[in-house]
Formats: C-alpha cells, sequence, structure tokens
C-alpha cells in the first residue's frame, strides 16, 4: 500500500512543473503567493484561504472539531509558563529580551524571517533572539534545543498572536536568497526523489497512509508547534523530519539553506494571522 502511494506521487509529479510554472520562475514573493492561491482555490473551491492557517485540519472537518476541543484547555500551557518566566527573567546586566528587541518584542515575529542587508543573509527570529542574548553578555542558546530557544520563542510568539505574517524581500540580495529558498523548496531530493513542493502543493488534500497533506500557504503561522501534547517542534526540525522522510540528509537546522527556505516558505503566508502556540499531531 506504502509503495502504491510513492508511485501515485511520484506520476503527478510529472506535472508539477507545468501546473506551477509561473511560481518557479523568478518572480515576486507577491506574484508567488498569489499562484499558490489560485492553484489550491482551483483545487478546493470550498475551502476559504484563511482557514488554510490550519493545515492539514483545513480539509478534515472532524480533526478540526477535536482541535478546537484540545486548544479550550490546551495541555502545554506550563509550557508557555516557562517560556514566559525566560522572557521576563532578567540577564545579568539588568536588561531583558524586551529591552533590545523591536517594539519590546511585541508584533513582530510575523516580520521574520527577514532579510538584513548588513549582514547580508537571512535572519530568522531564533537568530534575532541569539543576538539580543550575546549583545548582553549572555551565551547563545542551541538552535535545537527545545527546553530554552523553544519555549523562549514559543512564548514569544504570543506577543505577536493574530500579527498578519509580512515577510519581505524587496532588494536584489533579499531576493537571491528568496530564490534560493524557492529553489530548495521545489528542488526533488533523496532516494524518494521529492521536493517539498511535491507534497504540499501538488498534493495537498490527499492522504499518505493516514494523514491528510497539508498546503504550504499558512504553514508558517503557528510554529513552534506542540505535538502529541507538550512536544515541542520548530519549523526547521520539520523541515529536517521531511528531508529524512524523503531519505535525503537535512541541511543542518540554522544553516543558510534553511534559513532561505524559511524565508520563501514564510512569504507563501502573507496576509494571514498568526497562530501562537497551537497544537498539531
Amino acid at each position: 500500500m506504502k509503495q502504491q502511494i510513492i508511485m501515485k506521487l511520484l506520476t503527478v509529479m510529472a506535472g508539477l512543473g507545468i501546473a506551477l510554472g509561473a511560481v518557479t520562475t523568478h518572480a515576486s514573493p507577491e506574484k508567488d503567493r498569489q499562484e499558490f492561491i489560485k492553484h489550491y482555490t482551483a483545487k478546493f473551491p470550498n475551502i476559504k484561504v484563511e482557514d488554510y492557517v490550519y493545515g492539514a485540519l483545513a480539509f478534515d472537518a472532524d480533526g478540526r472539531a477535536q482541535y478546537d476541543a484540545i486548544m479550550e484547555f490546551p495541555p502545554f500551557d506550563s509550557e508557555i509558563e516557562k517560556g514566559r518566566q525566560m522572557w521576563e527573567t532578567p540577564f545579568k546586566n539588568g536588561k531583558t529580551y524586551a529591552d533590545c528587541l523591536p517594539n519590546g518584542g511585541k508584533q513582530i515575529a510575523g516580520n521574520y524571517p527577514m532579510f538584513d542587508e548588513a549582514k547580508g543573509k537571512v535572519v530568522t527570529l531564533h537568530d534575532a533572539i541569539n543576538q539580543c542574548r550575546t549583545a548582553n553578555g549572555e551565551e547563545a542558546f542551541k538552535l535545537n534545543d527545545m527546553k530554552t530557544m523553544g519555549l523562549l520563542t514559543a512564548y514569544m510568539r504570543t506577543l505577536s498572536d493574530g500579527m498578519m505574517m509580512n515577510i519581505k524581500a524587496e532588494t536584489p540580495r533579499a531576493m537571491a536568497a528568496y530564490e534560493d529558498g524557492k529553489k530548495t523548496f521545489f528542488s526533488r531530493k533523496g532516494q524518494l526523489n521529492f521536493a517539498c513542493a511535491s507534497c504540499h502543493v501538488q498534493n495537498a488534500g490527499s492522504r499518505l497512509r493516514s494523514e491528510l497533506i497539508s498546503p504550504a500557504v499558512g504553514h508558517a503561522v503557528h510554529w513552534p508547534v506542540f505535538r502529541g501534547g507538550d512536544n515541542l517542534v520548530s519549523l526547521q526540525n520539520r523541515y529536517s523530519g521531511c528531508f529524512s522522510q524523503v531519505r535525503a540528509v537535512s541541511p543542518a537546522v540554522g544553516s543558510e539553506t534553511m534559513n532561505n527556505l524559511e524565508y520563501f516558505h514564510s512569504a507563501l503566508s502573507n496576509g494571514l494571522p498568526l497562530k501562537a502556540s497551537v497544537f498539531r499531531k
């Protein structure tokens, strides 16, 4: 059964470049976003674009009802509280995260990742947090440490809950990084020869074994997420999992490849509201 599903996906993938040819050429982030939305709307005319913030739950009424019930009394509230305590604990010099992040850290998460012209590279929200720490004499957190960086980011995202995603790529160097992320998104990789787009564009709404495949639009608004209770997972951790599932070697979390992928991927959700601290299967 698994082999049949894989062969079906591989067959459908042959038409990917034709189905979304406008996306694979040099285009503005807004034009790319519109092409994705056009594709999904044609395929799922009864689903509202704003519902894509719920991922695969947009295709599953029963799953969405279960999600809503879980979110009434989230099982991970105590973990968010740990993040709040970290956020409010002063550094050794007496300053706090709010002192060195734009707008005191409120209503800014939707601007990340952003391209930093001075550094000549994409800066993620994790990078901004670590820059704040090192500027105040603290050690940088490990990007994969969900008990420090993960919990702090999960709480920090609550300060931007409902903010519209607002990723910008306006300069030549920013567009180069964006295009590099797009290339990664559409490039086939691994022994299964899949691209990110193979599942999350061409086969969004289909089932892979028992799981519905989510659309790329709306993906980036809710990370990090709690999976299976209080197991916190970041967006780039999830990328690593996808690389592994197609039997490819994953780039390192925080690498240029991963940051550029997140940059492109996040821009697809521009104009959709952030959904902080959510549950996913």
